[in-house]
């Protein structure tokens, strides 16, 4: 029987499945730290997009914006509390080693072009198909019940497909002229009682991502402030993460700042070209909406959008999960040390489906 006090989340669920089974398009999402459930509904199975980031709607966008970046319209917003049951299903789960020896080999490579000069950092993913043995409902529960801290989120389009997450990662939040985003990079697995003990390498990525994020930003606000460093806690794993705050001008273009920041160093590399080229010619799958970005569009008011870079996801359908993971490469990574961070990401995913 439901939990009592999530009644008005139960029945925000029964609209999800009326959708699913009737292909209409929809987004169920909870924002990190907070205990509200928001659906946007579109009412037919339109295929929308948006171009300039100016609509009304939840956005779905793709981790090359040379693709469509689907909007859903908010013909429908329904809100719903949720509070945490304690009764997360878990399924005890081994990483396999399939797909190992090409990824150490993409990792060298990536490893050998940044020795070079090409790059200075890229990242560096690849896919895991996994049998489901949940439905999108129950997998969005395990995620609410799961990871309080991070954006979770079902998103289904009848002609894109079924995706869902828990990201720990902010793209960009603007409000009042205000923005926020944050840098964040590196990733140690979580011992109890222990703090994470950071060594070079993940300490220079973070610092690689701030200037990256700093350098971008500097000429589109009025002012910015970088804040200090500090270890946050996404599941089972820790990773660093600055916050960035910064005031716009009036003059400014959704569409350039987001496309200022997105894809950040953290999902692609540095530079940004040069990394997105090198990923898009040598990782054996295309990542469409992996390590994309989603979110609320002007939803409750012009110009206010609160978007998340979508990581920690995987893609469901005909009975499978496409789980995808990957890992930030510098000159200082150890090829087998990057196979087990991406090991242990995937079973943030692994263990909920």
């Amino acid at each position: 029987m439901p939990y009592q006090k999530n009644k008005e989340f139960y029945k925000l669920l029964e609209k999800v499945s009326y959708c699913l089974e009737n292909k209409l398009p929809f987004s169920i999402y909870r924002k990190p730290q907070e205990n509200q459930v928001f659906g946007v509904f579109q009412s037919n199975d339109a295929l929308n997009i948006t171009t300039n980031f100016e609509e009304k709607g939840f956005v779905f966008a793709p981790f090359d914006l040379n693709d469509n970046s689907i909007l859903i319209h908010a013909d429908e917003v329904v809100e719903a509390p949720y509070e945490i049951e304690g009764k997360r299903a878990k399924n005890k789960v081994s990483a396999t080693d399939l797909g190992k020896d090409h990824h150490l080999r993409l990792v060298e490579k990536g490893i050998s072009e940044i020795d070079s000069g090409g790059l200075m950092k890229v990242v560096l993913s690849r896919e895991i198909i996994a049998k489901l043995s949940r439905n999108p409902e129950e997998i969005v529960v395990n995620l609410l019940e799961g990871y309080p801290n991070a954006f979770c989120y079902l998103f289904f389009h009848p002609k894109v497909g079924v995706w869902c997450g828990a990201t720990p990662e902010t793209l960009v939040r603007i409000k009042d002229k205000e923005l926020h985003t944050m840098s964040l990079a590196a990733t140690l697995p979580l011992k109890e009682n222990s703090e994470p003990n950071w060594g070079s390498k993940e300490i220079e990525e973070q610092k690689m991502v701030s200037d990256y994020i700093k350098e971008k930003l500097t000429d589109s606000l009025v002012s910015l402030d970088m804040g200090k460093t500090e270890s946050v806690r996404a599941g089972n794993l820790w990773h660093l993460k600055s916050d960035v705050k910064g005031k716009l001008p009036t003059t400014a273009n959704m569409k350039n700042i987001i496309a200022s920041l997105h894809p950040t160093p953290a999902v692609c590399g540095i530079p940004t070209q040069q990394a997105k080229t090198f990923i898009q010619e040598n990782e054996n799958y295309k990542r469409t909406f992996y390590t994309g970005f989603l979110g609320e569009l002007n939803l409750k008011g012009e110009q206010e959008i609160h978007l998340f870079v979508n990581l920690r996801c995987m893609e469901i359908g005909n009975g499978n999960a496409s789980v995808f993971v990957g890992g930030g490469i510098t000159s200082a990574s150890n090829p087998e040390s990057e196979w087990s961070e991406t090991q242990n990401k995937s079973k943030t995913m692994l263990s909920i489906i």
